[in-house]
Formats: structure tokens, C-alpha cells, sequence
């Protein structure tokens, strides 16, 4: 399986951006897929997950009320819809499925996208 993230850019505070992670290989419509990210200089944090018919997400304490997350599974594609974005925000983000929305939460996953940079001005 493989998940390619794209929709990253620059973007200034108070903008929104949606990322895309699209699967090829198999389909994960059975998969709970989630958001990390990695700022410069600090390790990769949880974002958002959600399981795969979206009954459960969980979110990150520091996203709540700004990111949500959504899934087309006819498309084989999750988006991350990151709105009233602020400079702390900037980080490279990472998409990831795994069967276990448990094991997401706590950053383990067995398929893993190369990132996307997102970047948010002042």
C-alpha cells in the first residue's frame, strides 16, 4: 500500500488548507486512517484520526474545533481540512492507516505517506 499526501503550501494565519491522502495497492475503506505532523526541530506529534466510517475520530487537544477529517473510500482518499491556521501549525503532515484507530492515537501505523509541507505566516 502506498499513500501519497499532497495539498501542502503556504498559507497565512487565519487561511485554511486541505490536505489529500490517496491509497494505491488496496483499498482501505476498512482502515482507520489518520493526520501527524512533525514541526522543525520536534518529533512527530498525533493530529487527527478517524475511524474508517468516521463513528470515531479523535483529535489532538491543539487542532479541536479547527481540523477535521473526511474520507471518500470510492476514492480510496482522506482530506485533512485545517481551517483558521496559525503559525504553530507549520509542520511537515503525514497520512497513516492502520486497522486500529487505537494504535493511530498513540502513533503507530502500519502504512505511513511521505509528508507534505504546510507552512503558515504570521
Amino acid at each position: 500500500v502506498q499513500l501519497q499526501a499532497s495539498g501542502g503550501g503556504l498559507v497565512q494565519a487565519g487561511g485554511s488548507l486541505r490536505l489529500s491522502c490517496a491509497a494505491s495497492g488496496r483499498t482501505l475503506s476498512s482502515d482507520a486512517m489518520g493526520w501527524f505532523r512533525q514541526a522543525p526541530g520536534k518529533e512527530r506529534e498525533f493530529v487527527l484520526a478517524s475511524t474508517w466510517n468516521g463513528g470515531i475520530v479523535y483529535y489532538a487537544d491543539s487542532v479541536k474545533g479547527r481540523f477535521t477529517i473526511s474520507r471518500d473510500n470510492a476514492k480510496n482518499t482522506v482530506y485533512l481540512q485545517m481551517n483558521s491556521l496559525k503559525p504553530e501549525d507549520t509542520a511537515v503532515y503525514y497520512c497513516a492507516a492502520d486497522g486500529s484507530i487505537a494504535r493511530l492515537r498513540v502513533g503507530v501505523s502500519k502504512y505511513w505517506g511521505q509528508g507534505t509541507e504546510v507552512t503558515v505566516s504570521s
